[in-house]
C-alpha cells in the first residue's frame, strides 16, 4: 500500500495510472475504520483496477465542536486494517493540506435535501460534507466513489452535488453493514458504555417492527408507536423518527402508491448520537 499525505504527490501518481487506462475506485472515510468501511473497500476492489481510501476528519462538518475533539483517531490500526485487505493507496492529508488557512465551508444548494432530517438538527453539516467530498473528488478524480447507506441522506446529497456540478464519476450506495445483533456499524459505537452498547440494538429492532407496521397502518400510527417504544427505554433518547420519500427526503403524512419510502431515526445514548434507516414496503 502506498501512503500519501500531500495532494500534489497523489495527483502525480494517479495521472500515471490514468494514462495507463486504469480505473480508480474511491472510498472517503474519517478513519476509525470498521468492517462496514472494509465492505465498501471490497466492493470497490471488485469493480476497479486501483482503490484509494482517504482518512480525513473534516472539521467543517461538525456542528458540535466537542464531537470533533472526541472523534476517535486510530491511524495506526486503520493502516494495518487497510494493508490486511490489500488496499492500494491511502491518502491522509492534514487539515492545513486540505484547507490551507481557510477552514470554512462552501455554501451549497442541494435542492432542499439539506433541509430535511439531519439538516434540521445539525446546522451547516451538509455544507461541510459537500465541501470536503467535492475537494476530495477534485484531487482523486475517481471513476466511482462508494458510500454506505447508513448515512442515506448524505448519500443522496452527494449524488445531487455530483449531478449539479457535473462531476465525471458514479456514486455507488452500499447496503448498511451491521453487527450480529443488528446495530449499524459506526465509529461512534466504540464510545458507548457497556450498558448503552447492550441496549443500542433496540434501535434496529424498532425500525424492523415499524417497517412491518407500515404495511398495514397509516403513517401517524407508526410514528406514535415508535415514539412510545422509546419512552420505555431510559438509556435511549429519541431525537427524531420520520418516514420520508426516498428521492426528496421530505417527510410524508400519508402513503401513495408507486413511491419509495424509507424510515429514518436518530437516537442519543447518553452523549453518543446514533443514526439508522430502513427501506419500507408500501
Amino acid at each position: 500500500m502506498i501512503i500519501f499525505t500531500e495532494k500534489h504527490a497523489l495527483k502525480v501518481y494517479l495521472s500515471t495510472l490514468k494514462a495507463q487506462g486504469k480505473t480508480i475506485g474511491f472510498v472517503p472515510t474519517m478513519g476509525a475504520l470498521h468492517q462496514g468501511h472494509l465492505s465498501l473497500i471490497k466492493q470497490a476492489q471488485q469493480k476497479n483496477d486501483v482503490v484509494i481510501v482517504s482518512i480525513f476528519v473534516n472539521p467543517t462538518q461538525f456542528d458540535n465542536k466537542e464531537d470533533l475533539v472526541k472523534y476517535p483517531i486510530t491511524l495506526e490500526s486503520d493502516t494495518k486494517l487497510l494493508k490486511s485487505i490489500s488496499c492500494d493507496v491511502l491518502f491522509h492529508p492534514s487539515v492545513e493540506e486540505i484547507y490551507q488557512e481557510n477552514i470554512v465551508s462552501e455554501n451549497f444548494d442541494f435542492d432542499g435535501l439539506e433541509h430535511q432530517m439531519e439538516g434540521k438538527f445539525r446546522d451547516g453539516h451538509f455544507n461541510g460534507v459537500g465541501t470536503i467530498v467535492k475537494t476530495l473528488f477534485e484531487i482523486v478524480e475517481p471513476d466511482k466513489a462508494y458510500f454506505g447507506q447508513k448515512d442515506f441522506q448524505q448519500l443522496q446529497i452527494i449524488k445531487k452535488m455530483v449531478e449539479k456540478h457535473q462531476l465525471n464519476l458514479k456514486i455507488k450506495g452500499c447496503k448498511i453493514f451491521r453487527e450480529k445483533d443488528g446495530l449499524a456499524m459506526s465509529s461512534r459505537n466504540t464510545r458507548l458504555t457497556k450498558e448503552q452498547r447492550e441496549i443500542a440494538p433496540f434501535i434496529y429492532k424498532t425500525l424492523k417492527k415499524a417497517k412491518k407496521k407500515f404495511t398495514t397502518e397509516n403513517v401517524e400510527k407508526v410514528n406514535e408507536w415508535v415514539e412510545n417504544q422509546f419512552k420505555k427505554e431510559p438509556l435511549l433518547e429519541l431525537e427524531y423518527f420520520t418516514i420520508a420519500d426516498e428521492n426528496t427526503l421530505e417527510t410524508i403524512n400519508k402513503k401513495e402508491s408507486g413511491k419509495k419510502y424509507r424510515a429514518f431515526i436518530a437516537v442519543f445514548a447518553g452523549e453518543i448520537r446514533l443514526i439508522d434507516n430502513i427501506q419500507l414496503k408500501n
